[in-house]
């Protein structure tokens, strides 16, 4: 009877099931898969090889990294999904999880998309959410062999949590599936960003998740977690951070993403609004007690994350859509990022090719998917370079030029399975709008110290009677033994590291504390516009906007401004139209800029 009663129970549990996959699912919970989750869970099926970590050591590369392919599943949003397959075959392979590949095909031709880089796995699905449910690339020997890692999906949805299984099947790729104890672990792609270097963060839903009463039959604890981690993802050291109230997926890739190892664009709300409050506080924790990789505090971008304007223009907190920017995904020399409506997307558009230069960035509305809690990054997954030739450095920054400095040496930690053959440093010496030379120099290997190459940049001894600031141009090129090239920026010679360095002496109490108002966007200003602020320290600061009477009529903001580059905004729709002064103010540096407002 016993035996019965369970067969009946998944039985009804199989139909059940059927009927609610016929549904456009949310990334979060459907009301009937809420209902599911007890049943589901006991019955769930396992792969039926036992998994042992790798032998390797491992290494998880950030999203900025070469990649070999993009997978999406073809399901809901088609018309979201098809943008994407048109740039993103422009870098890569595009791997289309599907039920009818003719469908699809005649989808994208009508649309004058490409076929040529587009592959289809047809295979059973019930979402399009492919980021939480799809594999993970892993690097053996921080760029060997490629791996995949399959956490176990968070969702009641058996053939999502099999794609995997198809993916690994096409490419051949060895696939771990981290679904049977002790390894097994519960998680989502939306939750999980790494630097490439072995920090990864998450919000804490990875850890109540995992947790004994956590819903999923799992009693790990966050020593457990992190051991799974690193011994499948090469993570040692997995910053957490509190989940945030009105983000019902607590999945960080709804307000923060990763642009480089040092970088963090973070999701910027008004003051007091929404989820504002509980992401300030996670990114002061996190400035608090990290460093990034290379042992210095993490430069924050801010950008906005734009009201419901479907709505009444009304933000989460009051019924509104989770409207964001930040989830974007990294294709090769693209960045594919949502839009939503012109007003905040021309600002987001330029944050992006402020923050990434060189690369197409490409927005792509996602109106019909962010009512599912769910954009760009959500709905594609990443497989890594087959053939990965790694460079990480800490780009230079602005910096006095003492009397007897005339050189910067430059560090790389550059590697490929097979070695490096050779390794050049391109730079390029301005005087103003001037170029005074071009010059590539080659890198050596660094006494001591495995992996790592550098080469000098060289000043003119001229620039004393020319300028009192030059501006450098700079990227890293690298050949393999095998002949692999690769360059860093990704996007070099069209996008590249810059920074200036002064070296008048009468300039050292100038650049002690140096902060200033880069342009005001969009000028003339006719609604949400943008000031960013660069600062070399942390210092007490207020920006004030003025009218030509000179009469304060916004204060946008008062407080302690951060170290790195910040973005401020201010709402045009409600002033008059005419010439405004915009003032930034520290103890130290008075910066002003015109505004035309119009």
């Amino acid at each position: 009877m016993i035996q019965r009663n369970i067969s009946l129970s998944l039985f009804c549990l199989i139909v059940f099931a059927g009927k609610i996959f016929t549904q456009d699912l949310p990334v979060g919970y459907t009301m009937q898969e809420k209902s599911m989750m007890k049943d589901y869970y006991f019955s769930h099926s396992k792969s039926t090889t036992a998994v042992t970590p790798p032998l390797s050591s491992l290494r998880t590369p950030g999203e900025w990294e070469e990649i070999q392919a993009l997978t999406i599943t073809w399901t809901s949003y088609t018309s979201v999904l098809r943008e994407i397959v048109r740039y993103a075959t422009q870098e890569c392979i595009v791997y289309i999880n599907c039920t009818d590949s003719s469908s699809v095909k005649s989808y994208l031709q009508l649309g004058s998309v490409s076929l040529a880089n587009v592959r289809y796995i047809i295979a059973p699905n019930n979402s399009v959410w492919i980021r939480d449910y799809g594999a993970q690339t892993v690097y053996t020997n921080e760029v060997d062999s490629v791996l995949l890692i399959d956490w176990t999906y968070n969702r009641p949805r058996p053939k999502d949590d099999t794609i995997p299984r198809s993916l690994a099947r096409i490419t051949g790729l060895p696939l771990y599936e981290l679904n049977q104890q002790p390894w097994k672990i519960v998680a989502t792609g939306g939750n999980f960003m790494a630097d490439g270097l072995g920090t990864a963060f998450s919000s804490k839903l990875i850890l109540e998740e995992n947790a004994s009463g956590g819903g999923y039959n799992q009693n790990l604890t966050e020593s457990d977690v992190d051991t799974i981690y690193r011994k499948f993802m090469g993570v040692t050291r997995y910053i957490k951070m509190n989940t945030l109230p009105y983000d019902g997926i607590h999945h960080i890739d709804m307000h923060m993403k990763l642009l480089d190892e040092e970088t963090l664009l973070i999701g910027q709300y008004p003051s007091g609004t929404a989820d504002g409050p509980q992401i300030e506080a996670n990114i002061q924790y996190v400035l608090s007690n990290f460093t990034s990789a290379f042992g210095k505090p993490y430069r924050i971008i801010r950008i906005p994350m734009p009201p419901d304007n479907t709505s009444g223009n009304t933000y989460p907190d009051n019924g509104g859509d989770y409207l964001t920017f930040t989830n974007g995904v990294f294709v090769n020399k693209t960045f594919l990022y949502p839009t939503y409506y012109t007003q905040y997307d021309t600002i987001a558009q330029r944050i992006y090719e402020q923050a990434l230069p060189g690369y197409q960035v490409v927005g792509i509305n996602c109106s019909q998917t962010i009512p599912a809690s769910g954009a760009i990054h959500c709905i594609t997954n990443s497989v890594g370079s087959s053939d990965p030739l790694l460079i990480v450095h800490q780009p230079i920054r602005d910096s006095l030029l003492p009397q007897n400095e005339f050189q910067t040496e430059i560090k790389a930690y550059i590697k490929h399975r097979t070695g490096i053959q050779s390794a050049q440093l391109h730079y390029k010496i301005f005087f103003g709008n001037m170029m005074w030379d071009s010059v590539v120099s080659q890198m050596s290997p660094v006494t001591n110290e495995s992996g790592y190459w550098s080469g000098l940049i060289t000043y003119p001894m001229l620039i004393k009677t020319v300028a009192d600031t030059i501006r450098i141009e700079y990227f890293i090129s690298a050949t393999s033994v095998s002949g692999k090239t690769q360059v860093r920026p990704i996007t070099a010679p069209l996008g590249s590291w810059k920074y200036s360095k002064l070296h008048s002496m009468s300039k050292v109490e100038e650049m002690s504390q140096n902060v200033f108002l880069d342009k005001v966007y969009p000028n003339p200003a006719n609604a949400i516009t943008c000031i960013p602020v660069n600062s070399n320290c942390k210092t007490v600061a207020k920006i004030i906007l003025y009218d030509i009477s000179g009469r304060a009529v916004k204060k946008i903001f008062e407080g302690t401004l951060n170290n790195g580059c910040q973005n401020f905004f201010f709402d045009a729709t409600s002033l008059a139209k005419g010439v405004y002064t915009l003032l930034l103010k520290t103890e130290r540096n008075i910066s002003i800029q015109k505004v035309m407002v119009k």
